[in-house]
């Protein structure tokens, strides 16, 4: 967890992007700049540290590194620019005028062209990147902000863009692009990921799945990364995500180099078309896909509306998890209330795909609070594995009421929190055989979902306990009422006599 004082320091730099003389208005704009300039940081400090281990044991440095020695050549004004000057160490002492120039000028245009040395999944996607920042003051105060940071220690910094994130979905703006973060963690829980796992975010945003499904693995695999086979399916073949917005791919992919992972298979695709050719290709997927409404029919593969003939995307990308799965993968998903209730054609026929034709598992049932402030929509977790044949015996089913934080927009911490118990009782569902129908957990047998039309919903299967109330009749609240209006009668005839005694003595 990162310090107050840290906390402080980086509400200092996104207020100093906030400033009237930023020019910048959009939060994902801020994210999106600040990102820009970690990138220029993490690559000097990351030639810095090899140009140390090389004087440390007397070696000669390679000069086809990162920034070469001499100069760099310009291809948009086409001048020579000393290489040293591009480093981060070096530009930071310059005055405002002359840093914000250099910076635009050079440095930015460094970054979008770099196409060696530290090659990483953000490089890749900087070609149509823009500077934006139009104030040389500004932008020297959020370069000595950033220059605090502790950017070399992996996990201090994970912790400080995953701070940064939770700011940009508090502001309004594109929050829908990040899920909680204690909701990712505890369905990373729910599945365990292994180092046997291809893992995809075919929707990533920011990649807090992917980041999250990393940070299990090296806490729980640590002893077995120090295998160098392990190690390079780790960091090489095991994590990948897809996303059609350039700048949240910017986004997610420095999320992931900040928490030491810099050669995910991270692409832009529109996962849903007919330019995603996977098949059958991962073991897990863990996602958060849009609910964006509907889209172009034509536009969608074909395979998917194969199974749901819809435009709605939370049931078209539930098609592709089902696609894309190998046999025997695993699926956790969140997907809109609508989808385990919905008895329209279409949520019937791919809520039927999973039950029938592969084995869905568990529906866990979210507050409508859990995506506040910017979304108030109640939302489901569905738990499915493909199998290709069914298998599906009966689903666990939990109704989570609480999940640590208030349901409103503030989110404050609370003590209420019920997913240590929903993990808990993952992990040991044979005691759940015995739960009752008012419990707040309970399995129920596939022969009754498929009664109920594959509605999914826990309250279709809850039972209430209604308790009998008998109320007294009404002449002997009446009676009651008449003996009580006597008494306040009295109580201020009573205090009338006082008050006339007070004043005739």
């Amino acid at each position: 967890m990162i310090t107050g004082q840290i906390k402080n320091q980086i509400d200092r730099i996104w207020d100093a992007f906030w400033g009237k003389q930023s020019g910048i208005t959009n939060p994902i704009t801020v994210m999106e700049q600040m990102t820009y300039l970690f990138f220029m940081k993490l690559l000097d400090d990351a030639q810095r540290q090899r140009e140390a281990i090389s004087n440390e044991l007397e070696l000669d440095y390679a000069c086809d590194d990162t920034f070469a020695y001499g100069n760099w050549h310009n291809p948009e004004t086409d001048e020579d620019v000393s290489a040293d000057s591009l480093r981060w160490h070096v530009f930071k002492h310059y005055d405002a005028d002359k840093m914000h120039r250099h910076i635009q000028r050079n440095v930015f245009v460094y970054i979008k062209t770099l196409n060696r040395g530290e090659d990483s999944a953000y490089s890749r996607f900087m070609s149509n990147a823009v500077f934006m920042i139009a104030s040389p003051k500004a932008l020297q105060t959020i370069v000595d902000g950033i220059d605090n940071l502790p950017m070399t220690d992996r996990d201090t910094m994970g912790d400080v863009y995953e701070y940064i994130l939770g700011k940009m979905a508090a502001s309004g703006k594109n929050g829908q692009f990040r899920t909680p973060r204690h909701i990712i963690r505890m369905m990373v829980e729910l599945m365990k990921p292994t180092l046997e796992d291809s893992v995809c975010d075919p929707a990533m945003g920011s990649a807090g799945f992917i980041v999250e499904t990393a940070k299990y693995i090296k806490e729980h695999y640590g002893k077995e990364l120090m295998n160098q086979h392990n190690d390079e399916h780790f960091r090489n073949s095991m994590l990948h995500g897809f996303d059609t917005d350039q700048t949240m791919l910017r986004i997610g992919a420095m999320n992931l180099m900040l928490h030491d992972i810099n050669n995910p298979d991270v692409a832009f695709l529109d996962s849903l078309s007919s330019d995603n050719k996977d098949n059958e290709r991962y073991s897990l997927v863990l996602a958060n896909p849009p609910f964006k409404g509907s889209l172009d029919q034509e536009s969608v593969d074909k395979s998917l509306t194969a199974i749901t003939k819809t435009p709605k995307t939370e049931l078209l990308f539930l098609a592709l998890f089902l696609r894309i799965l190998r046999t025997g993968g695993r699926c956790a998903s969140i997907v809109p209330d609508g989808v385990p209730s919905g008895d329209k054609k279409a949520f019937i026929d791919i809520k039927k795909a999973i039950v029938d034709g592969n084995r869905l598992e568990a529906v866990i049932s979210m507050p409508s609070g859990v995506f506040k402030p910017y979304a108030g929509v109640s939302t489901a977790i569905l738990v499915f594995t493909k199998t290709g044949a069914g298998g599906t015996d009966k689903v666990w089913f939990y109704d989570m009421r609480a999940d640590g934080f208030s349901l409103d927009d503030k989110r404050k911490p609370i003590e209420d929190n019920d997913i240590p118990d929903i993990i808990s009782r993952w992990n040991h569902l044979s005691a759940e055989e015995n739960r009752q129908r008012t419990d707040q957990s309970f399995f129920v047998p596939v022969e009754e979902i498929r009664e109920h039309n594959y509605d999914l919903s826990f309250n279709t299967y809850k039972e209430t306990v209604r308790k009998t109330v008998e109320y007294e009749s009404p002449e002997v609240i009446i009676e009651r009422t008449a003996q009580l209006l006597n008494k306040i009668s009295e109580s201020v005839l009573s205090l009338q006599s006082l008050i006339k005694s007070d004043h005739e003595a």
